[in-house]
């Protein structure tokens, strides 16, 4: 029997994810586990949510550089117990013309229209968590 509000809980992929062609082509790995999507087609309303889990040997380039039409948040947290803020890995974001090398848990705020990326996994130690979200319906 189906609740009221179960509906909102999301525990899966949503099985036809289509990225945009700036996302790029990565053969299926143990290196990565995309774990969860959200999106307008998952629940009706609903803003784009993607998570994604990094281990070690998934270093590579996996975003080119792209503008979105509406704000978007892009996350990275390490896994060390002892020290949370340790990103136990090296990830490369550009923010327009801007290199950063991101060592650190950390939230990343992309206002509309902002080129971001690319995006380079360049180390992972310990398992790496990210997620990206954005008040724009799909990922675009």
């Amino acid at each position: 029997m189906e609740t009221k509000y179960g509906k909102y809980i999301i525990t899966g992929m949503k099985p036809d994810v289509n990225l945009p062609s700036w996302r790029l082509e990565r053969k299926p790995t143990d290196a990565s586990t995309r774990l969860l999507w959200l999106d307008d087609d998952v629940i009706k309303g609903a803003f784009y949510v993607e998570c994604v889990w990094y281990w070690k040997g998934s270093e590579q380039s996996i975003v080119e550089a792209h503008t979105h039409p509406f704000d978007e948040v892009i996350t990275f947290f390490g896994s060390n117990p002892e020290d949370p803020q340790d990103l136990c890995g090296e990830v490369e974001l550009w923010l327009d013309d801007e290199k950063y090398i991101l060592t650190k848990s950390c939230l990343i705020f992309v206002p509309k229209g902002l080129k971001h990326c690319p995006l380079i996994i360049r180390r992972v130690d310990r398992p790496i968590f990210h997620f990206t979200t954005g008040p724009g319906g799909r990922y675009s």
